[in-house]
């Protein structure tokens, strides 16, 4: 793992989050998209070298609904960039972390991104992320 690529923000509204980050942070988000197959929203933000996610569902039955329905909004997910995500994949699998993905699927920003399962890595949803290179 290279580094942290960004914290992922947990939100119940976009709209509204947006403009509190932006001040907050004092620039606008970079880029909104939606992931589709996630059943989300994201807007992500630029601080120095740090990223923040902001994620809002549009499935009332997906994981950011379940997960706003549980915990309320915050910090959903920590990313770390990979240079290889299916070697690191089978690294963290033989070190007995579960994985939530069999093979990486397509993320928001560019990315091939897996998860690793919040219960073998104390509580914290771990995304592996890489750059896609086409």
């Amino acid at each position: 793992m290279k580094k942290i690529e960004h914290l992922g923000i947990a939100v119940k509204n976009m709209e509204d989050s947006n403009v509190l980050f932006e001040k907050l942070l004092g620039v606008a988000p970079y880029k909104q998209e939606e992931v589709a197959s996630e059943g989300v929203n994201t807007s992500f933000f630029q601080n120095g070298p740090n990223k923040i996610e902001l994620l809002a569902s549009t499935d009332p039955t997906g994981p950011i609904a379940k997960f706003l329905e549980k915990k309320g909004e915050g910090i959903h997910h920590v990313a770390f960039e990979v240079d290889d995500i299916v070697a690191e994949m089978a690294r963290l699998k033989s070190e007995g972390f579960t994985l939530l993905n069999e093979k990486p699927k397509k993320g928001a920003d560019n990315k091939w991104v897996a998860f690793i399962h919040p219960k073998t890595a104390n509580g914290v949803l771990v995304e592996l992320c890489q750059e896609i290179r086409e």
